[in-house]
This record gives C-alpha cells, sequence and structure tokens, in this order.
C-alpha cells in the first residue's frame, strides 16, 4: 500500500463510485486512522481484532473506493508560522464553480473550499503568516479572480480542533 497511492485516493471528484456500506469494522478501522494515520496495519488489526491481510484489504478497499480520501497531519498553525486565519465568502458568477475552485486551490495557505448555499456561493479557509498577507491574498489575489464578484473576510480569533476522541460514540461523526 504505496503512500502514494494513498495521498492520490479518492480520483477525479466528477466520478464518484457508489457508497458502499460501511460494517462496524471499517467504522472501528476509519476512527483509529482518524486519530493516528500512522498506526500500522498490524496495529489497527490488533485493535480491530481480525488478521493482518484483513485489515491490509479493508484498507486498501476504503483507500479504493474513496472513503479514505488520504493521511495526512493536523497542524497547529500558529505554531508553523501561519499567525492568521480567515475564513472567506465569496459571491460568483453563476456557473464558474469549477473555475473558481481551480484558481482557488493555487493560492498560498488555503486549506478548504467549500461551494455552499446561502448568501454566498463558496467558503475559503487561508491560513497566513499575518494579517499583512492576509490583507495581500484577499485584495490582490481573490479579488482580481474575474469570475469572484464579492468577498468578506471573517478572521478567526482561536481555533479548536474536534478531530476524533475516544469519547464519541461508535457511529463516524
Amino acid at each position: 500500500m504505496a503512500a502514494e497511492q494513498m495521498a492520490d485516493a479518492g480520483g477525479d471528484p466528477g466520478q464518484v463510485p457508489p457508497a458502499r456500506p460501511l460494517d462496524s469494522i471499517d467504522r472501528d478501522i476509519l476512527r483509529i486512522l482518524q486519530t493516528d494515520g500512522r498506526a500500522s496495519v498490524r496495529a489497527v488489526a490488533e485493535r480491530v481484532h481480525v488478521s493482518r491481510a484483513n485489515a491490509y484489504a479493508r484498507i486498501n478497499r476504503l483507500v479504493e473506493d474513496g472513503v479514505i480520501r488520504g493521511f495526512s497531519a493536523r497542524v497547529n498553525h500558529e505554531r508553523a508560522g501561519q499567525g492568521a486565519s480567515a475564513y472567506i465568502t465569496l459571491k460568483i458568477v453563476q456557473n464558474s464553480w469549477r473555475t473558481v475552485r481551480e484558481q482557488l486551490q493555487a493560492l498560498p495557505g488555503a486549506t478548504h473550499i467549500a461551494l455552499v448555499s446561502g448568501d454566498f456561493d463558496v467558503l475559503l479557509l487561508v491560513h497566513s503568516p499575518d494579517n499583512r498577507a492576509l490583507r495581500e491574498l484577499v485584495l490582490t489575489r481573490i479579488q482580481a479572480i474575474p469570475e469572484v464578484l464579492s468577498t468578506r473576510t471573517l478572521l478567526v480569533f482561536e481555533e479548536t480542533d474536534l478531530g476524533p476522541r475516544p469519547d464519541r460514540p461508535a457511529e463516524l461523526s
């Protein structure tokens, strides 16, 4: 199970395979890997009480099915030199989502992009070294995208990571 294959899991967002039902072992595996993406297959197998081969096959299936999109580290952005964070809402030209998404993905510090309903069309989470860099990002990079009609910036004063916790119920949150 190569790391490169797992990092690319999920493939083309336009081609989503039909969802397969997850059993309790699959959900336990997901919970373990969400808590510790570096857990070995052997450790996962022991914790869910299946053979190493079974755990390996299940993890591979979850990756191939796009349930697991990849493995990553949860980063403390402030400690990593990204002390300013903001949610930026964008109103965009109708039917320009794919074009805008491509341009937003290329922005430094962009960590989450969502097409949403409501008073705005896109919600973007960015992390930057400081407010000056954040200002530059919004005023010169984002507002320069022709399909962006307007933006609103919501500064993040404090964040709490609600990653997987052992006290959560058995269902995936």
